[in-house]
């Protein structure tokens, strides 16, 4: 098998929509991947018309699977997740049934609202997500009261959480509504509830959060719909 006739299993999994490379790096790991009915290792590479993978024992095909883009604007009261064990609303509930596997791709707390995409596409996915790619998000945030310039030099600089300092925010101050205040903040990182952990490091309660941007795409481009698909990326 020449390498150009072959391909990561990780990236095969993420190509078939299965779920993305990071996840499917995780299933590996857990031994819920099998190639010609022996477990899979992170990095083998596999020839999708003459190799058989199998996850959890349901055989992966080497179908070509029509790319699938969805972006969203979740609302408060819903899981990012496609599914949930206490039966919540997910994001999936958001838009027409779908027989392709989709998964969320920039997700966001129960109580935090905004853009997101759901797609098959595991490579963009893979881009989007990975720290190495450093892709913007900006999200419109609303904090008690008024910040100190202080306060936002302190998270144009970065802060310190417990696993360590941030990296540089933007910050900009938009507006005020009755006395608390709107701010505009732009991460390329994605560590857990990170923007709401950063502003209370620096002395501000989150009133409300909500994802206006990711990579190149924005909340405009919904149109004030629920959700809206993408042709082509």
């Amino acid at each position: 098998m020449t390498k150009s006739d072959s391909v990561k299993i990780h990236a095969f999994l993420a190509h078939q929509g299965v779920t993305s490379r990071r996840q499917a790096e995780e299933m590996i790991r857990l031994g819920r991947v099998k190639v010609n009915g022996q477990p899979a290792l992170i990095g083998r590479r596999i020839n999708p018309e003459v190799d058989r993978v199998e996850v959890d024992h349901r055989q992966v095909s080497a179908k070509a699977t029509k790319p699938l883009y969805f972006l969203i604007n979740k609302p408060v009261g819903y899981v990012s997740t496609t599914s949930d064990e206490l039966g919540r609303k997910n994001v999936l509930d958001l838009l027409p049934k779908q027989t392709s596997r989709l998964y969320p791709v920039g997700r966001l707390d129960l109580d935090s609202e905004g853009l997101m995409l759901l797609t098959n596409d595991g490579d963009l996915a893979f881009r989007l997500t990975h720290p190495k790619f450093e892709v913007n998000k900006t999200y419109h945030v609303l904090i008690i009261g008024t910040p100190t310039e202080l306060a936002l030099n302190h998270l144009r600089k970065g802060v310190k959480l417990k696993e360590g300092f941030t990296q540089p925010a933007q910050v900009e101050e938009l507006r005020t509504e009755g006395d608390n205040t709107w701010l505009a903040i732009t991460i390329h990182e994605g560590r857990y509830h990170q923007v709401k952990r950063m502003l209370e490091r620096v002395g501000y309660e989150t009133l409300r959060l909500i994802r206006v941007s990711l990579g190149q795409f924005n909340l405009e481009m919904l149109h004030g719909q629920k959700y809206l698909q993408l042709d082509k990326i």
